[in-house]
């Protein structure tokens, strides 16, 4: 579906999902594994799901949280390549997704200091 022009795009968040994964450049990291926070943002046209009440005319939310618990299961060296993945699936496996912004979070991570969280975001539009 190409961008709206003129269509008040709704927006759907998916916050605070906890998952413990394998990601990182150090052995140790990959071995051992992390606890990580990720949060979706995804923009799409919402007016046609307000009318029917159907869950068929929305972005449906579960299909989110798995796609994100998916990709999180595959070890990768960066959280951008994480970030990545699960952008291209959303807009592969979610045809009403517009646009999209993915933040996940490496909770304490092994940089040598006293750090809450260290993350990555990155926005993607769905091309026209």
């Amino acid at each position: 579906m190409p961008f709206l022009k003129g269509i008040d795009l709704g927006l759907i968040k998916v916050e605070n999902i906890r998952v413990f994964a394998y990601h990182g450049c150090l052995k140790e990291e990959t071995k051992i594994g992390s606890d990580y926070r990720v949060d979706l943002q995804v923009k799409a046209n919402l007016q046609p799901s307000a009318k029917t009440d159907t869950l068929s005319d929305t972005v449906d939310y579960v299909l989110l949280n798995r796609i994100i618990k998916e990709e999180m299961a595959i070890p990768s060296h960066l959280l951008e390549t994480v970030c990545k993945r699960i952008l291209k699936r959303i807009f592969i496996e979610d045809s009403l997704v517009e646009k999209a912004t993915v933040w996940v979070s490496k909770l304490n991570p092994p940089i040598g200091g006293d750090v809450e969280k260290v993350t990555i975001k990155i926005t993607k539009k769905r091309k026209k």
